[in-house]
């Protein structure tokens, strides 16, 4: 290449083109070209150059050990000139310099440069400027940085907190979230529970990111200028933290609670990724700035318009749906506790694992860092953290609830035994109801000389209705309706082997409820009409008419769906089933945490503790329950669940139908058809009471009656929430499909007021009636019959018991000044005492 070559190419690709021609050319006459292999070192740190070098072609990099300055090590192109500001202040080599490839070097011996140098003094002033021109930039740059963060230290996060602790699926998405968001530059709203720990999770977004050397910072929106100045800046004067941020990453904190004046604002930001700086008053409007920050969001309440305004959304999941990372973060929190307090790491034991997974955690991952730390505390110097040092608040599902199973063991051991249902379901109930069945057509027919039908009518009726309070649907688990379902089950699927039908879940959920109202309906007025009670070959027909719906329906579809679904007494054992004071529930936090296999719903084999059993016989699964009305108590759960998880609950009465309750109108259909029928059993009563003059002994004027009967309670009650409704029609009322519910103590307290004169009359008459049955003559047999005055008054304690409990429970369901529910008081009132008119007096 000739020298005018050379100081063409100098002055356009090197940073000697600052100096005149003549100095150039002067160089240019100097220049040796030297070819240098690759990997070879040219100049070691730390030594004096030999000599000033320009790559005209190839690559070098240089490496130091200087860690102070990372920028030293850095690679050089074509145009680089090396060792010029050495040369010029005599100074040793700041780097070490190898060539990458094979490079073409233009090399000026380190004699000559300084022989040009003191020949040009061009050359010395130029550089002289430049240097300077250098440090006047690298000094406005300090400020601008010094300025910047002096503006920004106050909001800065220096780093993530911690990753994403956990395995759960629930863990996996959201890591995975994070990772994709970090991949981009467009908005994200992070929006979960208190104690969710979002911040980090912005935190984690942005390290996670290409900008990660950027800054990021947060701000809290309650403290925000209501005119914006502190965050876009002033038109023509200080600037906002936007402009201080450049590239770096905002994050806004709480922004539900961002004052509405700046809320425009902000989702313009959103949106076009512009914002107005704020003018001072009768300027015009700032000239829109472009935004280069990007934007994170933190909320803990949905903002519909804020929601809709950025690019992509991020819903953290509570700790009680990830019950499954509840141990990785307990054993997470006291590795952290045990390195700051310098103490041996505790081992946490399986029971206080379960405990914490039972409990819901309002306060997510705060609340449980802080109820770890709390039970390091307590445990000073032991080695085990037990169930007893945690001690979380309960949640609703769990308040005033004594798990009986845990009080009493034999009680688990029995209801886990062979005996609970099995042995007494078809080592006694089958023979027995078989038994009744044929006394109740061959024998006598009236109740005083029939002892079946004494027994379903003195016995079973008031029996049970005096047991839903305690023990709910029990009656459904001992059932022989549905034991003979299930053996017809069994030997229908031994002769004719075949897949048994899935339950029309949505069609059963929509019309069962209907069905068996429209069932009791009929079972009612032909009780009525035909004289059941006192009828021995009738009650058999009606117990043989419930038994077929549940053998034709079991021998179609799997488990029990005539119990669930399309029972007539199994409705209504499960709508007094409410009001028990005893509830089996699952503990949700183990279930959903700890139990993969699902045995107590689907049924298995032999897992640990639990045993082999084929499943809820109802398809209810412990853990979801939120009434009685969908369990049996076969306790097939309980014997199933290797967890222990299953609880059989003593619990305040009837507690659901005020806190987690889910109404329906065919259960409120049936509870007022089964106070009618407390009516209906007293219509000769009713008729004496109403001063009419029917002929019952008329078909049609009874059936007439009987269905006017019937309805008494709906008109009465209907008219109370109309008045209600009329009194106080501003108010935000309950619908009267969950007030309804109110009624139900007093439908209860109804019916067993009018059984109990049949159990307390004729119950004590069994051993007579008895053999009387078989011919016998049993006169002398004892009896034990209450006086009619004891009656009279058990019956009248218990309705107005029933009213009083009625009213305890509506307002509890209302949650309305007494005043508001006046009439419906006044409602249960007037029935408590129509029924005291017709039953006691």
């Amino acid at each position: 290449m000739t020298s005018p070559e050379m100081v063409t190419w100098l002055q356009e690709r090197t940073a000697l083109g600052i100096l005149s021609p003549e100095v150039l050319n002067a160089i240019a006459q100097v220049i040796e070209e030297q070819v240098v292999p690759a990997d070879k070192t040219l100049v070691d740190e730390g030594t004096s150059p030999e000599a000033l070098y320009v790559l005209h072609a190839g690559q070098l990099e240089s490496d130091t050990t200087n860690k102070n300055d990372p920028a030293l090590a850095c690679g050089f192109l074509p145009g680089a000139v090396i060792h010029l500001k050495e040369l010029l202040l005599d100074e040793l080599a700041a780097c070490t310099i190898t060539t990458v490839t094979e490079c073409n070097l233009w090399v000026v011996s380190n004699s000559q440069f300084k022989a040009l140098v003191n020949q040009y003094p061009e050359i010395t002033q130029a550089f002289s400027r430049q240097l300077a021109q250098e440090l006047a930039q690298v000094t406005s740059a300090l400020g601008y940085e010094q300025e910047r963060s002096v503006a920004l230290r106050p909001y800065l996060v220096p780093k993530a907190q911690r990753g994403i602790v956990g395995t759960s699926r629930y863990a996996v998405r959201l890591r995975e979230q994070i990772r994709e968001a970090a991949n981009e530059r467009q908005s994200v709203e992070i929006f979960g529970e208190p104690g969710l720990e979002k911040d980090n999770i912005a935190a984690l977004i942005h390290f996670g990111s290409a900008k990660r050397r950027e800054p990021i910072i947060k701000v809290d929106c309650r403290i925000l200028q209501t005119s914006g100045a502190d965050l876009f800046g002033r038109a023509g004067g200080k600037p906002g933290l936007l402009q201080w941020l450049d590239e770096g990453t905002i994050v806004f904190n709480n922004i539900q609670e961002l004052p509405p004046e700046l809320l425009p604002a902000v989702t313009q930001l959103l949106q076009t990724n512009t914002y107005n700086p704020v003018s001072r008053p009768g300027e015009p409007p700032a000239e829109p700035q472009h935004n280069k920050a990007r934007i994170l969001i933190v909320s803990e309440q949905t903002q519909p318009i804020i929601e809709r305004s950025v690019g992509r959304v991020i819903k953290v999941p509570p700790i009680r749906v990830r019950k499954a990372d509840i141990q990785a973060q307990v054993e997470y929190y006291i590795s952290l506790y045990i390195r700051a307090k310098g103490i041996a790491k505790p081992h946490i034991a399986p029971e206080a694992v379960r405990r914490l997974q039972s409990y819901d955690f309002p306060g997510n991952l705060k609340e449980l860092k802080n109820l770890v730390e709390r039970a390091i505390v307590q445990a000073e110097d032991t080695s085990v953290l037990t169930e007893e040092i945690f001690w979380p608040a309960e949640t609703k599902k769990k308040r005033f609830r004594v798990n009986l199973l845990n009080t009493y063991p034999r009680l688990r051991r029995f209801l886990r035994s062979d005996w609970w249902p099995d042995r007494i379901n078809y080592g006694f109930t089958v023979a027995a109801f078989a038994i009744l069945v044929g006394v109740l057509f061959i024998g006598p027919q009236t109740r005083d000389r029939n002892f079946a039908l004494n027994l379903f009518w003195a016995w079973w009726w008031p029996f049970f209705l005096f047991l839903f309070p305690f023990l709910g649907r029990v009656w459904c688990s001992v059932c022989p309706f549905m034991i003979y379902g299930e053996i017809t089950q069994k030997l229908s699927l031994w002769l004719f082997p075949r897949q048994l039908k899935r339950w029309p879940r949505e069609q059963a959920e929509k019309w069962g409820g209907w069905f068996l109202f429209g069932l009791f309906t009929l079972i009612f007025l032909w009780e009525e009409l035909w004289d059941l009670e006192n009828t021995a070959y009738l009650s058999a027909c009606l117990l043989l008419l419930i038994t077929a719906g549940a053998m034709i329906f079991s021998a179609i579809f799997e488990r029990r769906f005539w119990c669930r679904y399309l029972c007539p007494i199994g409705g209504m054992n499960g709508l007094f089933a409410k009001l028990s004071m005893t509830e089996l529930r699952a503990q949700q936090g183990i279930c959903s945490a700890t139990c993969t296999t699902y045995q107590c719903y689907k049924g298995g084999p032999q897992k640990g503790e639990g045993m082999e059993t084929n499943g809820c016989p109802l398809y209810s699964h412990p853990a979801q329950l939120e009434d009685n009305r969908d369990c049996v108590l076969c306790m097939t759960c309980l014997k199933a669940c290797p967890h222990r998880s299953v609880e059989f609950n003593l619990r305040p009465p009837g507690i659901e139908l005020w806190t987690t309750h889910v109404p329906r109108t065919y259960e409120v259909a049936l509870l007022f058809l089964l106070l009618g029928g407390v009516y209906l059993h007293r219509l000769s009563e009713l008729q004496s009471w109403l001063g009419l003059q029917l002929n019952l002994t008329s078909f049609w004027q009874h059936l007439g009656f009987s269905l006017l009967a019937l309805t008494i309670p709906v008109l009465v009650t209907f008219v109370a929430y109309g008045l209600i409704y009329l009194f106080n029609f501003q108010r935000q009322l309950r619908p009267f499909v969950e007030l309804a519910y109110g009624y139900l103590p007093l439908v209860l307290g109804g019916n067993l007021a009018h059984y109990l004169r049949l159990g307390l009359s004729e119950g004590g008459r069994i051993l007579p009636v008895s053999l009387a049955t078989f011919g016998l003559n049993g006169e002398q047999l004892p009896i034990l019959v209450a006086h009619p005055a004891v009656i009279d008054f058990l019956q009248g304690a218990t309705l107005i018991f029933s009213v009083l409990l009625t009213i305890v429970l509506t307002q509890k369901i209302a949650r309305q000044p007494f005043r508001v529910m006046f009439w419906q008081y006044l409602a249960a009132i007037v029935l408590g005492a129509s029924m005291w008119a017709i039953i006691v007096v």
